[in-house]
């Protein structure tokens, strides 16, 4: 009987964490993003970097301020990607704005954090930095 009682006990609070997870606006934010969003939305590659585009973007660099300082792409401000919901304020939403680290990995967490937050202009650079330095089909003088 003890076993019975547990299990019930197990399925009943499952029930409730599931309800609860359904319930939380932040979960059903991320879901609605995951519904609309296509493999290759949010990203761009170092190939696609046009001097036009280049010049028309805004370049986050989501590393650490060592990385940063270290050497970055030209222009770009730095904002780690812990840090951009907090700092959302200082990211433009009248232009695109390309997210990078060294891969890409970090940077698609924050571009999925601000594309959740309801901004849709920010894109992340696919290979990040690494990329950009090996084939960026533009890189400013």
């Amino acid at each position: 009987m003890t076993t019975v009682i547990r299990l019930m006990t197990a399925i009943v609070l499952l029930v409730s964490l599931h309800t609860a997870w359904a319930e939380n606006p932040g979960v059903a934010a991320m879901q609605e993003y995951m519904d609309f969003a296509n493999y290759e939305a949010g990203i761009i590659v170092p190939e696609q970097l046009t001097e036009a585009i280049f010049s028309s973007v805004l370049f986050v660099d989501t590393r650490d301020s060592q990385q940063f300082e270290a050497g970055t792409i030209p222009g770009a401000v730095n904002i780690e990607w812990r840090e951009v919901l907090a700092r959302r304020t200082e990211i433009p939403t009248d232009r695109k704005v390309i997210l990078f680290c060294n891969t890409g990995s970090l940077s698609a967490q924050a571009l999925f954090a601000l594309r959740v937050a309801g901004m849709d202009n920010v894109l992340v650079l696919q290979t990040g930095f690494n990329g950009w330095k090996e084939n960026a089909a533009y890189k400013p003088e």
